[in-house]
């Protein structure tokens, strides 16, 4: 019906994607507000984002909470309600935010704030709230925003690259004078991973393994919040580790990909997805791993943890909860969580202190799978010392999957992590999996970097005067154009460069120039 700013251009098929996804796709009989997620393929090629600050907020958010640059996501806020005067009997209307940041609780408190008051004032109150929202300042990795919204002010903290892993969001939060006092979000983004794995937590062990695989996973879900709330969580168990494959909270039989994800005639895509058509048990059933949960409700037992059972079982329509699938896993489970898990139901713990006991866990279970892979990484880097000024700077080493295998006796995982099982196979059947593949490009474009800002350190320490005394011209102009290229490089890319060493390197080539016939002066400083 409406879109809001009315500039924001969406291409006539992430309309139609867009309204699909803004509604459950099939009869929950549930009356009244639910709000959900989900996350669609731009379409249309790529058009220039109005964000010219991306890679400086890219460069300093952490990996998992990066601008998408071909995905949007959607937060919807869904109200039904009986009403006689409608056709059908029902009052049912979506509001849903578009973003390309995945700040999941951000953008659903501002829904909850929003949507009651769209619903009752309609096309205004946008107007007033996105002009609001007009004067809220970046999001800038490290900072602590005030963002105002109807009579409101929300207080978030946006993470940052190099916070250390697992430290509690930090409580400083000034609360000059604000009044009314700010609603604060303890966080931009993390889930309530303790409810949202509530069926699985025995499983826990085995769904770490899959999403740090990168296999294809379904979610079969009662409804929209279930499902896309299920696949944020296991999306997110492997931070601070970048899950690279695509994933899709809440899918619908109308989507643009449905085709290419139900064929039989090629294997499942490395994603995972989420549904509530009980049409997709059918559909889906070629799948190698189908989680199938029922309603969260939160009680003061632990609630019946669903089995895992084979993929044969699925057949029937009223499929019980369950983890179908034939995966064994790698790793042994472990105990010692559960039992600290159900001592805190028994003692009434709240849900935010199970959860950070959870993801605690899992940090430390993928530190401990990474931490090796860091340490040999760090060895492929070429010595400081090989870095001299007048060359081009060494190659970094190939990543050799062997080589690596053999550093696990002596430096593995079980180092620092207490679970037994295979872990070789573990590695190398991640070596395959996407996740492996960009975590591998990303650091190889780190350490390219910082080569790169290496070798104009050491240009900054040699003496060039010396270098130039039995050099001939076109040596030298050689030289100028490659410090130039150097230095337009390191700007572009953001090298972790000092400014002053990209000031004496410009320096460097003034003096060089300088010592030149003037007739070739004048051609560089054209050039």
């Amino acid at each position: 019906q409406l879109v809001y700013p009315y500039d924001f251009r969406l291409t006539e098929k992430e309309k139609t994607s867009i309204c699909y996804l803004s509604f459950p796709d099939s009869y929950s009989g549930g009356l009244g507000d639910t709000q959900f997620s989900f996350r669609l393929r731009q379409s249309g090629g790529q058009r220039t984002t109005p964000y010219e600050d991306d890679g400086e907020y890219n460069r300093e958010a952490p990996l998992t909470l990066q601008r998408e640059s071909a995905h949007y996501f959607g937060y919807v806020y869904f109200r039904q309600v009986k009403d006689s005067s409608m056709k059908r009997g029902y009052f049912q209307k979506s509001l849903v935010l578009v973003s390309r940041l995945p700040y999941v609780n951000l953008f659903q408190s501002l829904l909850q704030l929003i949507a009651p008051e769209y619903f009752d004032k309609l096309e205004p109150c946008l107007e007033a709230v996105c002009n609001e929202i007009d004067q809220w300042p970046p999001p800038v990795p490290g900072q602590t925003l005030n963002l105002p919204v109807m009579g409101v002010v929300i207080q978030v903290r946006i993470p940052s690259r190099v916070d250390k892993p697992g430290s509690s969001p930090v409580k400083q939060f000034n609360q000059e004078n604000l009044l009314p006092a700010p609603l604060v979000l303890p966080s931009i983004h993390e889930l309530d991973l303790f409810r949202c794995f509530q069926p699985v937590l025995i499983h826990i062990q085995m769904l770490w393994e899959l999403v740090l695989l990168g296999e294809p996973i379904v979610v079969m879900a009662p409804s929209p919040t279930v499902s896309s709330e299920m696949v944020l969580a296991l999306t997110s168990c492997l931070a601070p580790l970048r899950y690279c494959c695509d994933y899709r909270p809440y899918f619908t039989i109308h989507d643009s990909e449905f085709k290419e994800y139900t064929t039989r005639t090629q294997a499942p895509p490395n994603i995972v997805v989420g549904v509530t058509n009980p049409f997709f048990i059918k559909t889906l059933q070629h799948w190698p791993h189908i989680l199938r949960v029922g309603e969260l409700r939160m009680s003061g037992d632990l609630p019946k943890q669903v089995k895992v059972k084979k993929l044969a079982k699925l057949k029937t329509l009223d499929t019980k909860p369950g983890i179908y699938t034939s995966y064994k896993t790698f790793l042994h489970k472990d105990k010692t969580l559960i039992k600290r898990l159900l001592k805190g139901i028994q003692r009434k713990r709240p849900s935010e202190v199970q959860s950070a006991l959870l993801r605690r866990h899992l940090l430390e279970l993928t530190q401990s799978f990474i931490i090796p892979l860091e340490h040999y990484i760090a060895s492929l880097m070429p010595l400081q010392r090989a870095i001299t000024p007048w060359k081009n700077p060494p190659q970094i080493r190939p990543f050799r999957q062997e080589d690596f295998m053999k550093t696990l006796e002596h430096a593995g995982p079980q180092l620092t992590c207490v679970l037994k099982g295979d872990w070789l196979g573990l590695y190398r059947r991640f070596f395959k999996s996407p996740n492996f593949d960009g975590w591998y490009r990303q650091r190889h474009k780190e350490m390219t970097q910082k080569l790169e800002a290496l070798h104009l350190e050491a240009i900054c320490e040699a003496n060039i005067v010396a270098w130039m005394k039995d050099k001939s011209e076109v040596e030298i102009v050689d030289l100028v154009l490659k410090l130039r290229e150097k230095l337009v490089r390191a700007r572009c890319q953001h090298l972790p460069v000092k400014e002053e060493t990209l000031q004496r390197v410009g320096l460097y080539i003034e003096t060089i120039i300088g010592s030149l016939p003037e007739d070739l002066q004048t051609v560089l400083h054209h050039h």
